[in-house]
C-alpha cells in the first residue's frame, strides 16, 4: 500500500515485505528514544503486538530501527524496508518523527485505530525505499477557540490528526471579542469574566436566530503546559495569539479601564455574543501596554515557540479619532495618523518581544502606517499583504482567505451546512500554491510556508469542525509538504485515486469529514432529493 498523503518526493517498491510479529523489536538509537516510545505506543495499541524498545535487532528481519543520519536535512527522511527489516533515518529526530508516520500509513487504516479489532491479523510493510523532505518549514493549522471553545481533549486530538498529516505549526487562536481562553494569573477577570458570554448568534443572514445559553471556557496555566508538552512530543510548535489592540471586547469587558473610556459606556460592556468587528478596541495608554506586558509574560512562559502571534487585524480606528487621549498620543508621538498609531501599538510589542528573544507575527493590517522591524506577516486579505512584506524583506506565512479558510463552504448548494464565505473544494484547496509568482527567487525566500485557518463561529463542536476542516486538510498537507508542480499541472486525479485510501484512515480516526462526492448523507433518503424539512442536516 503505498498511497501516501502528502505524496512522498520518491517512492522506489520492490517485491516483498516486512511482516511484524509477537517478537518483533522496535529500536531507537540514541537521539530518537522520543519518537520511539511514540511508535511503539501507538502500533501497540492498534495492533497488540508488544514491540517491545531498546534492544538491538536479531536477524529475524522483522523489526524496525530509528535512527539520526546528520547527512540528511532537518525534517528529511529515508524510509527502507527489505529483508533487514524497516529502517527510518532523519536528519533531526523531527525527520524521524514523519517517517513514523509514513510507516503507519503503510501499515494501513487499522494502524490508527486504539486497540486491535482483529487480533489475528497480518501486519505488513511492503517492500520500499522512500526519500522525502518537505518543502516549507511552516505547514500550519490556526485553530479559533475563542468563537466556540474547544476543550482540552479537543485540541489534543487536533494535534494528533496535524502530525498525521506532517503539519508542524499550530496557530492557537487564543483571544478575540467573544472570549478570552488561558488563564492569566496577574488578571484573573479575563478568565473570571472574559471567557463566558451570555448568548450566541447562530443565524446566518439578516434574521439572526440565537442560542440562548451561555457559552464558554478557558484553559487553565497547566492545560497549557500539556498540550505545548503533546505538541513537542509530534514535533509541532505552538504559537499563541492574543489579539491586540483590535478584537479585544473580552478583554475589555473584564477590564473596563483598557478601553477608550471617554468615549464609551464601560457599563453597557459584556463579552460580544454576535460576529464581525467589534468597535471596541484598546486604548493606546501606558495602562494598556504595561497589562499587556504582564499577559506576554505569561504567555512566554507557556510558550517557548520563536514567533507569537498579536493579531493586529480589523482594527477598527473611529473610537480613537474621537478619543482625546488617543489623539493626545497620536500629538506627543508625532504620528501622522491612526494607522501610524497602530504601527506604534504594534511596534512596542514587537521590541518587547526582541529583547526577549522572540519574534512577532500578526496578521497582514500590522502593514498600515508602517511595518515593525523584524516583524513577520500572516497573509489573510489575499496574497497582496504578502508580496508587499516580502518585497520589504519581511518573512511570510501566506494564509489567503480566499484559498485556505476552511471554515467556508465546501459546495455552492443550498444543503451545504451554514453556508458561508467563498466555495473551496476539495480540488481548490489542492491547486493552491503558496508563493505568488510575482516574487522573485531572493523574495519568494520569505515565505516561511503556509496555514489552513479554521474559525469556529458557525462550528460549535467538533463534529462541525471535522466537517468544515476534512477532507480539505488532507489536500492543505499536500500542498504545504510535496514539491506539486504549478496549480494547473496538478494531478488531482492521482491524489483522489490516493485519497480513496486515506478516507478509510479518517474512518479509523473517527473524523466526522464531509463526503467527498454524491449526495450528502441527509439527500440519501428514497424519494426525497434534498434536505428534509424538518430542520437542519444531522451530525456525521
Amino acid at each position: 500500500m503505498t498511497e501516501l498523503i502528502p505524496k512522498p518526493r520518491g517512492v522506489v517498491a520492490t517485491t516483498g515485505e516486512v511482516r511484524l510479529a509477537a517478537h518483533s523489536r522496535l529500536h531507537a538509537r540514541t537521539g530518537t528514544q522520543g519518537v520511539g516510545h511514540w511508535l511503539s505506543t501507538a502500533l501497540r495499541q492498534a495492533t497488540g503486538l508488544p514491540l517491545r524498545e531498546g534492544r538491538e535487532l536479531d536477524d529475524a528481519g522483522d523489526g524496525i530501527v530509528l535512527q539520526l543520519d546528520p547527512g540528511l536535512g532537518p525534517e528529511e527522511y529515508r524510509l527502507v524496508s527489505d529483508w533487514n527489516g524497516v529502517l527510518i533515518e532523519g536528519g533531526s529526530a523531527a525527520g524521524v518523527f514523519w517517517g513514523a508516520q509514513t510507516l503507519r500509513q503503510l501499515l494501513g487504516p487499522d494502524a490508527y485505530r486504539r486497540a486491535p479489532i482483529r487480533r489475528d491479523r497480518a501486519w505488513a510493510v511492503p517492500y520500499l525505499t522512500i526519500e522525502d523532505a518537505p518543502r516549507f518549514r511552516w505547514r500550519g493549522l490556526m485553530l479559533d477557540v475563542a468563537r466556540h471553545f474547544m476543550p482540552k481533549e479537543g485540541v489534543l486530538r487536533s494535534l494528533d490528526l496535524m502530525a498525521a498529516h506532517k503539519l508542524n505549526v499550530f496557530h492557537f487562536h487564543l483571544t478575540d471579542d467573544q472570549g478570552w481562553r488561558i488563564q492569566i494569573e496577574r488578571h484573573p477577570r479575563l478568565t473570571e469574566t472574559g471567557s463566558w458570554r451570555a448568548r450566541t448568534k447562530t443565524g446566518h443572514g439578516a434574521s439572526p436566530l440565537w442560542d440562548e445559553k451561555p457559552h464558554g471556557g478557558y484553559y487553565t496555566q497547566d492545560d497549557i503546559r500539556e498540550i505545548v508538552a503533546y505538541a513537542a512530543e509530534r514535533h509541532i510548535t505552538v504559537v499563541p495569539e492574543i489579539d491586540v489592540p483590535g478584537h479585544s471586547q473580552a478583554a475589555i469587558a473584564a477590564y473596563p479601564e483598557l478601553g477608550n473610556t471617554d468615549v464609551i459606556d464601560t457599563n453597557a460592556l459584556s463579552v460580544w455574543d454576535t460576529w464581525g468587528i467589534n468597535p471596541n478596541v484598546l486604548a493606546p495608554t501606558d495602562n494598556t501596554l504595561r497589562f499587556y506586558e504582564g499577559v506576554f509574560e505569561e504567555v512566554l512562559e507557556l510558550f517557548p515557540s520563536e514567533f507569537v502571534h498579536v493579531g493586529g487585524d480589523e482594527c477598527p480606528k473611529d473610537q480613537w479619532r474621537r478619543s482625546a487621549t488617543a489623539q493626545a498620543r497620536i500629538r506627543e508621538l508625532g504620528l501622522a495618523d491612526e494607522d501610524e498609531l497602530q504601527s506604534w501599538f504594534i511596534g512596542h510589542f514587537d521590541s518587547w518581544l526582541s529583547a526577549r528573544g522572540r519574534r512577532l507575527i500578526g496578521w497582514d493590517e500590522i502593514l498600515q502606517g508602517g511595518l515593525a522591524d523584524g516583524a513577520a506577516v500572516s497573509s489573510w486579505r489575499g496574497y497582496a499583504g504578502g508580496i508587499a512584506a516580502a518585497r520589504a524583506g519581511h518573512d511570510v506565512v501566506m494564509c489567503p482567505e480566499q484559498q485556505v479558510y476552511l471554515d467556508h463552504r465546501q459546495d455552492p448548494g443550498p444543503d451545504e451546512p451554514v453556508p458561508i464565505g467563498w466555495v473551496r473544494t476539495l480540488e481548490d484547496v489542492y491547486r493552491f500554491e503558496p508563493v505568488p509568482p510575482e516574487l522573485t527567487p531572493e523574495e519568494a525566500r520569505h515565505v516561511l510556508g503556509t496555514q489552513a485557518n479554521v474559525w469556529t463561529e458557525v462550528m460549535e463542536d467538533h463534529a462541525r469542525v471535522d466537517y468544515q476542516t476534512f477532507p480539505r486538510l488532507a489536500a492543505f498537507a499536500e500542498v504545504a509538504w510535496s514539491a506539486l508542480p504549478a496549480p494547473a499541472e496538478r494531478d488531482f486525479a492521482d491524489f483522489e485515486r490516493r485519497m480513496t485510501a486515506h478516507y478509510r484512515r479518517l474512518d479509523a480516526l473517527g473524523i466526522a469529514y464531509r463526503p467527498p462526492a454524491g449526495p450528502l448523507p441527509w439527500q440519501r433518503r428514497p424519494g426525497v432529493p434534498g434536505r428534509p424539512k424538518d430542520g437542519p442536516p444531522p451530525s456525521r
